[in-house]
This record gives structure tokens, C-alpha cells and sequence, in this order.
């Protein structure tokens, strides 16, 4: 009797049935990488807003303190976005017929809020207190990258919730005592932070990281201090790592 396949029908068919195999991860693998790539997350994409706001001339050059314009960042769980009479406040003195602050003007003429584009929004069911991180020395930069030194403002971290965890679970090393000012409070060394440079000051490799917006390795005896802080600080890293701490 005549052979009805060929002899490679054989290996065509381990081929499909492997390839039929894998396809399902390869559609997950593929999927996975597509959300949590750039063009889903935006990060290190800087948004288009009514006006080009530069921290980094607000903050490097003016030395401006950030508590000016995110006025409730050390009492509230949002930041706070300035109102235009904060914007005003300066511009009504200077830069006063710039037309890219038209909207500005216009905005505080008219009395209508101007619509920023949010660059960091957590999703609805995820809380997060940005007061509870500042008041123990949390820096901005470990969450928002090296903001102080971006002209136009974009998203530095993914947010994801491994990202999230492993600071939670790690909290020691990312608590610190700047030991040029140990009397300084946790918040107060946080925005210090951003002025010591323009006064000359000598800043550590933590220092330095934590203003690149890298992240930083600490030593045994860092984490040791850390762990000392945490303890002052009363921070209890299996209540961190509860469920419930976020999803609310």
C-alpha cells in the first residue's frame, strides 16, 4: 500500500503540536511586556500640558521649596496641584506678558482651573497617603525620580505592585538620617534635600543617588540604622505588606 504522508510529516507534526504548546505563553509573555512597556505605562514620557511647567527651573534654579505649590503633601494623601492664584502669586511680578502663560493669566482672570494632565494617577482601587511617607523621610524622588531636575514633568516609575511590595518589604533600606542635620524632622529632610547643592553642602552616595533618581544599595550598617528607625518610627513591615494597606 502507497505511503499517504510524507516522511517529514512526522517532524511538521512535532512542530505544530510544540509550537501549539508554547503559543499560549508566547500571547502572555507578549502581553505582559505591552503593559508594562513605555507605550502603556508612559513612563520617561512627558505629557503635554496648557503650559510648559519646568520643576527644574522652579526648584534647581529658584530654589523654590516644593510645600509652595503641593501645599498638603506633609498632611494629606494627595500632593495637591497649586490653584493659579499660587502660580500667580509670582507671575502677577514676573514673566507677566509671556504668552506661554497666557493660560495662566487667563485661567486667574476667569476664574477657571486650568486642566493639567495628570502624570502620576494610581489606579481607583489602590490607596496610597503621601503624608504617612513624608513624615517618615520617604524622599519624593524615590517614588517620582529626579523631578527637581526635569524641565517638562514625566512619569519616572511604573507603579507597579512588585515595585510597591519590595519597598514594603525592604523598608529599612530606604530610611535614612542625614547625619550633617540629624535634627532635622523626616519631612524637613526631605525638601532640604533639594537646596543642599545650591548651598554648597557635601551630600553622601545615598544623597546622591536619591537626587539622580537611582536607586541606592545600602551598607549592613545603613540598613542597621534603618532598622533602628523603624522602630522609632513605628513601622511595622507585616502590616506593609497586608492586603489591606493598599486595597481598601
Amino acid at each position: 500500500m502507497a505511503q499517504i504522508f510524507p516522511p517529514y510529516a512526522n517532524t511538521l507534526a512535532k512542530v505544530s503540536v510544540t509550537l501549539l504548546a508554547i503559543a499560549p505563553l508566547g500571547l502572555i509573555f507578549t502581553l505582559s511586556a505591552i503593559t508594562r512597556s513605555p507605550y502603556q505605562t508612559n513612563v520617561d514620557v512627558a505629557l503635554d500640558q496648557p503650559a510648559p511647567f519646568s520643576h527644574k527651573h522652579h526648584v534647581n534654579q529658584l530654589g523654590i521649596d516644593c510645600r509652595y505649590c503641593h501645599s498638603s503633601v506633609e498632611k494629606s494623601s494627595f500632593a495637591g496641584i497649586p490653584p493659579t492664584h499660587t502660580c500667580m502669586s509670582c507671575h502677577s511680578q514676573v514673566w507677566t506678558n509671556s504668552p506661554l502663560l497666557a493660560v495662566v493669566r487667563d485661567s486667574f482672570k476667569d476664574d477657571v482651573p486650568i486642566e493639567w494632565n495628570r502624570v502620576n494617577k494610581l489606579p481607583e482601587f489602590v490607596y496610597f497617603n503621601h503624608a504617612i511617607h513624608v513624615d517618615r523621610g520617604i524622599h519624593c524622588n524615590e517614588c517620582h525620580g529626579p523631578v527637581q531636575a526635569m524641565d517638562l514633568t514625566y512619569k519616572a516609575k511604573a507603579f507597579t505592585m512588585v515595585w510597591c511590595l519590595d519597598c514594603h518589604r525592604n523598608v529599612e533600606k530606604h530610611l535614612y538620617k542625614d547625619e550633617s542635620h540629624p535634627e532635622r524632622t523626616p519631612s524637613e529632610q526631605i525638601f532640604q534635600l533639594y537646596l543642599k547643592p545650591q548651598r554648597g553642602e557635601p551630600l553622601s552616595q545615598r544623597e546622591q543617588a536619591i537626587l539622580r533618581g537611582i536607586t541606592y544599595n545600602p551598607t549592613p550598617a545603613e540598613i542597621t540604622e534603618g532598622k533602628k528607625l523603624m522602630k522609632e518610627y513605628k513601622v511595622d513591615k507585616e502590616q506593609l505588606t497586608d492586603c489591606s494597606i493598599c486595597h481598601r
